[in-house]
């Protein structure tokens, strides 16, 4: 049975700080300038807020506790997710509105990855099969999964590669994108593997930085100084199985959260004016694109060499520059673009009257999880 949640919690609230690089500072006091930003975009301060959802930064800082003390708050609820990327922490903010347990939560988020020199060598998932063999790093497992793409489908390195360019061309129109320099696709086909067949513009890039929203009750959005951005559905599937899953690499379970995004909402990919894809690879985006039906599986590699995920394409992807070119975030910087182009203040990348947006994103080889947005409270009421 469908579960739509309508017009009945909204977004209200962003912040974030510089992406990039911000050293000698502590992941929770980042995390913190982020969410002084959002209460302020919000209207809204600390006294009016009755719950906090922290997120866990790679290196693990960053919880509810040391957040909570630098805010200077006590709340009713108050949870920390050792893996928020945004999508996750949404959609507890959004169940414990819906439970009644909260009204106005904040979510927050930092990282000093970058300056900390965090190791990404390190097994992500402790020791397992793929990490025995040295994959430790997610594009080790992500460079095996695009060659396995490649084998069954025949998807090319130049049809691979429009992710890649066409990132970048959207984060040319963003001034918090740190990859700006032009990439043509003579420039992305002259780079050396970083773990063949992926290049380093199919890698995210390592940052600092925060981000926050504020999240309420439609009730109260109405009377706060934003145009509220509602969030239509929410889905999640674990393929907790790992490498008991056949074909793992291909993360086949994707499939199960994008069944679930359009049943719970009632809408399909026709609908969906843009279009947010957590990308710590570029494969993560060619993997969902086709689960969550905008082509055929197997069609992504000529799907995007027809330029629809490009700046003027019927579907723009990651307006941005993603994780490939804006910043790392884990994700979290999607959820800031596409509640931006909800609001119609995305600036010189600005989509014309964008009403729906679907944000997709995962847990490397284990979770996934889908949310849609939309400027319309009646949306999948």
């Amino acid at each position: 049975m469908p579960r739509r949640l309508g017009g009945q919690v909204a977004i209200v609230g962003l912040g974030h700080t510089l992406q990039g690089e911000l050293p000698g500072r502590s992941v929770s006091s980042i995390a913190v300038e982020a969410a002084a930003a959002a209460l302020a975009d919000a209207g809204i301060d600390r006294k009016d807020l009755d719950g906090l959802i922290a997120c866990k930064s790679v290196q693990g800082g960053g919880g509810d506790v040391a957040t909570g003390k630098l805010l200077g708050v006590n709340l009713p609820y108050v949870q920390t997710l050792d893996y928020g990327t945004c999508n996750f922490s949404l959609h507890l903010a959004v169940m414990a509105i819906l439970s009644g347990m909260a009204e106005t939560v904040l979510l927050t988020y930092g990282a000093n990855a970058r300056s900390g020199k965090f190791d990404f060598g390190a097994p992500v998932y402790g020791v397992d099969m793929a990490e025995a063999n040295g994959l430790v790093h997610i594009a080790g497992r992500a460079g095996l999964a695009l060659q396995r793409h490649k084998a069954i489908y025949g998807t090319t390195d130049e049809q691979f590669g429009m992710l890649a360019v066409g990132q970048r061309q959207w984060a040319q129109r963003n001034p918090n994108a740190i990859f700006r320099t032009p990439m043509t696709m003579d420039d992305y086909l002259a780079q050396p593997y970083m773990v063949a067949p992926l290049r380093r513009a199919d890698v995210t890039m390592i940052s600092d930085g925060g981000v926050a929203f504020v999240v309420t009750t439609a009730e109260r959005a109405r009377d706060l100084p934003n145009r509220p951005v509602y969030v239509a559905g929410i889905a999640e599937h674990a393929g907790v199985r790992g490498e008991h899953n056949p074909e793992n690499l291909l993360r086949p379970w994707l499939r199960d959260a994008a069944g679930a995004i359009w049943a719970n909402t009632g809408l399909g990919p026709d609908d969906i004016d843009a279009l947010y894809i957590q990308d710590p690879t570029a494969l993560w985006s060619l993997q969902m694109l086709e689960y969550y039906g905008f082509c055929g599986v197997g069609e992504g590699g000529p799907f995007l060499a027809e330029g629809h995920t490009l700046p003027g394409g019927r579907l723009p992807l990651n307006t941005h520059g993603g994780q490939l070119s804006e910043s790392y975030s884990w994700g979290w910087m999607h959820l800031v673009e596409a509640v931006r182009q909800l609001r119609g203040q995305a600036g010189e990348r600005q989509l014309d009257d964008p009403r729906l947006a679907l944000y997709c994103s995962s847990h490397g080889f284990v979770k996934a999880a889908a949310s849609v947005l939309s400027t319309d409270p009646e949306v999948a009421a």
